[in-house]
This record gives structure tokens, C-alpha cells and sequence, in this order.
């Protein structure tokens, strides 16, 4: 496997219990991306952080979550030094044409972030503050959602756009479509309602805000991994199928698992009354 290379605008964490952080590391913008989806910008630098620890078979479980007193604030429409301006990203038009913009919208920024939902391992955001444009699209595509009273979700309104990059595709299915339509339609969603309306899995108080995710990766620690993975191809497909299709699934994956070593520790752990040792396999 290849060195990861790291950049100080997005932090690699690893540590040894088996939770990957992953932290937004410009808490002087509010966490605001640089570069979109371009090489080293900080969407290219999240699916390829994640992407890392998916192959890491040291990490368990991956939390995406923001230094200081935001998660992310989205794009950086000032722009840095290196890097294109936010507004290219934001749907500004370059000399090629509207299409090409399109195009190149869809086939990078789009498909960066629409990565983050094929990781194999669980993922968590921790949305410990403001979680705007990217930053939002971002913390939805993960697989569970913790925040606080300080927890935000700001769409595009703001800089003249629509919720795009699954926004709109996870927000009706999470919600449900009236409460998605508002939340389009205001532009913003605080933390209780948030949690009201299944957005957020869990909000806590700030200050607890970090252990309760500790607790929550713990558990998915203490559990077959190669369960957990195979759940979540499985729940995350019968989205968007039938009770059939889904029931098919899950036949085949059932057995697959009852073969599987992992399976065949849990059963000997439970009859030794001893705490299995999983191994991924």
C-alpha cells in the first residue's frame, strides 16, 4: 500500500483501540475546504484519508469530525494560494462552457463525495458545530450522525445553489419529503430539530459530546467486523430496493457468514463464556 501523504488542513488520527479520526483542520475558517475535489484539495483528502483506513486492518472504525467550534463550514470561496477558487466548485462558469462545468462537477466533486458512502468500515460524523454546503453533504453520506446543541446544517442557499451531492438524495430518506422541502426551503437546520427529525442519531451535550462517540465506536469495536461490513452493503442497497430483493440479499449473505471464522469464534466464545476475538474473516 502506498505512504499516505497528509496535509495540515485535514488530520490523520490513528489510534490503537481501532478509531481512525479524521479531523477538519482550519478552525481559523470555520473548517472551510480548499481545492474541491482537485488533488489535495480537502474532499480528495477525506475519501483518500478514508479510503486509507478502509485498508488499514488495524482501524475498526472511522470518525470524520472538525477541529475548533465548527465540523466544516464548506467551501472556501475566498480561495487559497494553490488552489482554485470555491466559486469554480460553487458553479461558476469556466471559459469551456456550461457543460463542461457540468460535466466536471458531476464526474469529480459529486463522485468525491458520493465515495464516502462505499466504505466498507462504519463511518461516524461527529458534528460538533456548523456543518455547511460540503461540510454538510460530507457528514450525510457517513454511515451515523452525533452532534450537540451547537450542531448546524446550513445548505447552499446562501451562495445561490441547490443541496446537491447526496444532500438531496439522503435528506427525504432520513427526514422524510416535507421536512426535506423546508429544510430547502429555509436553508437551515438547527440541532434539536435535527435530531426531531432523525437527522442526527444521537445530540448530547457538547461537553459530552466526544466520549458518547468513544462509547458508540467501542460497541461497534466489540462486534464481528465482517457482520458489520456485509450489514451495511446489505441495509444501505434495500434503500433503494424491495422487501425481494432484499430478502435475497440477505439469505445469500447469511449463509456466507455462518462459514465465516469470525462467525465460528463468536459461537465458541459464547459457549466458552469468553469475549470472542474477532478477525475480519
Amino acid at each position: 500500500m502506498a505512504e499516505l501523504e497528509k496535509v495540515p488542513y485535514l488530520l490523520y488520527e490513528k489510534e490503537d483501540n481501532g478509531i481512525l479520526w479524521i479531523k477538519f483542520n482550519r478552525p481559523e475558517r470555520l473548517n472551510a475546504c480548499i481545492g474541491g475535489a482537485q488533488q489535495n484539495g480537502t474532499l480528495a483528502k477525506v475519501v483518500e484519508y478514508m479510503r486509507a483506513g478502509d485498508d488499514d486492518p488495524d482501524v475498526r472504525v472511522i470518525v470524520l469530525t472538525g477541529e475548533g467550534r465548527a465540523f466544516s463550514s464548506g467551501v472556501d470561496v475566498r480561495g487559497v494560494e494553490g488552489f482554485e477558487p470555491g466559486g469554480y466548485a460553487l458553479g461558476a462558469t469556466p471559459s469551456e462552457g456550461p457543460d463542461s462545468t457540468r460535466q466536471g462537477f458531476y464526474y469529480s466533486t459529486t463522485k468525491v463525495i458520493k465515495d464516502i458512502s462505499f466504505i466498507r468500515k462504519p463511518t461516524i460524523a461527529m458534528v460538533n458545530g456548523a456543518a455547511a454546503g460540503f461540510g454538510m453533504d460530507m457528514a450525510l453520506q457517513c454511515d451515523i450522525r452525533y452532534g450537540c446543541e451547537n450542531t448546524r446544517f446550513i445548505t447552499y442557499q446562501q451562495v445561490g445553489q441547490i443541496i446537491e451531492n447526496g444532500g438531496a438524495y439522503y435528506l427525504p430518506k432520513l427526514a422524510g419529503l416535507g421536512r426535506a422541502l423546508e429544510f430547502a426551503y429555509t436553508g437551515f437546520l438547527d440541532a434539536e430539530t435535527a435530531y426531531q427529525w432523525g437527522v442526527l442519531n444521537k445530540m448530547v451535550p457538547s461537553e459530552q459530546l466526544e466520549d458518547e462517540v468513544r462509547s458508540l465506536c467501542q460497541r461497534i469495536i466489540d462486534s464481528p467486523p465482517l457482520t458489520q461490513w456485509i450489514n451495511k452493503r446489505v441495509i444501505r442497497a434495500a434503500v433503494d430496493s424491495n422487501l425481494e430483493t432484499t430478502a435475497v440479499l440477505t439469505s445469500n449473505a447469511a449463509v456466507i457468514l455462518g462459514m465465516s471464522e469470525d462467525a465460528k469464534e463468536a459461537r465458541q466464545a459464547l459457549t466458552e463464556r469468553r469475549t470472542p476475538i474477532f478477525k475480519g474473516l
